[in-house]
């Protein structure tokens, strides 16, 4: 059976929790949300208003990790004062997941490139998550998605040198930009594997199609969007919402989608999906609802 994902063209925090009610899957016990908290100077991050209503239905924790480069999110320390400055902590309870030195390693059994996944162990607080994406370009993974916010946005700051250097342990930040990129893109699909499976798929799905640059939240000057909005998906399937944001892309009939299509072709981005897709994360066979 094809997957089913869900779209609104309504960008609206009330149209997040419509997007998540559709699916009619409760995510249960103590809930965390997986945001992008947008580096210091990015002007395209979603705000933290958007979250209000969905992080009030379900009584939910905000949950982000530190980076693995410089910047204003590389220590704890920084990191909390971005959210403060960002103003996530005064709308929402935070938890930066590797706030401790000590990260929680999971086995990828079946990985292709990696065996294991380092995430931060304040992970084990939460029963089930909402990974809330803000669909976009990426300088390194062509494009950022559900997966990309399962695999680098769960990691740790040492999982994501990790998983950028394909299983190099204790890689140096140099090493991030010499590896073959391909399996640097199977190794996403690899951690995003095991954080699917630590949560035994109690996880939703939902992806923003706003403020879309070639460039990610992450990038302190990031480029402009170059394409219009198009609206809001949601699934229980993170490989078949994210081949559909990619085919919204594809499918629009925007001039500027030529430089996000580009960004995403020249990093092979796609390859993320087909590698999650073979390691029987989602299919990229699906059914798109609009409502």
């Amino acid at each position: 059976m094809k997957s089913k994902v869900y779209f609104t063209k309504e960008i609206t925090k009330e149209a997040i929790v419509k997007m998540y009610e559709i699916l009619n899957k409760e995510l249960k016990g103590k809930v965390a949300i997986k945001v992008h908290s947008g580096e210091l100077g990015n002007q395209n991050f979603i705000k933290p208003e958007m979250y209000k209503d969905i992080v009030e239905k379900l009584n939910a924790t905000i949950i982000e990790c530190n980076t693995a480069y410089d910047g204003a999110r590389n220590t704890t320390e920084k990191h909390q004062e971005l959210m403060k400055k960002h103003c996530w902590t005064n709308h929402y309870n935070v938890d930066i997941l590797d706030s401790e030195d000590q990260d929680l390693v999971l086995e990828i059994k079946e990985g292709k490139i990696i065996k294991k996944n380092y995430v931060g162990k304040n992970i084990k607080k939460y029963d089930s998550m909402l990974v809330i994406s803000h669909f976009k370009g990426h300088p390194m993974g062509g494009y950022g998605g559900a997966l990309k916010q399962l695999s680098i946005g769960v990691a740790s700051s040492k999982g994501k040198r990790y998983i950028h250097c394909v299983g190099k342990e204790n890689g140096a930040y140099e090493d991030m930009f010499k590896v073959d990129q391909n399996k640097f893109l199977e190794a996403m699909a690899d951690s995003a594997k095991s954080v699917i499976d630590y949560f035994n798929k109690e996880i939703i799905y939902i992806n923003i199609m706003c403020n879309m640059s070639v460039d990610c939240d992450c990038c302190a000057t990031a480029k402009d969007p170059c394409i219009k909005d198009i609206g809001i998906l949601s699934s229980t399937d993170p490989v078949a919402i994210d081949q559909a944001c990619i085919d919204l892309v594809y499918n629009s009939e925007e001039e500027g989608k030529k430089h996000l299509i580009e960004r995403i072709e020249s990093r092979n981005g796609i390859h993320t999906i087909e590698s999650a897709e073979a390691l029987n994360i989602g299919s990229r066979e699906y059914e798109l609802i609009e409502i």
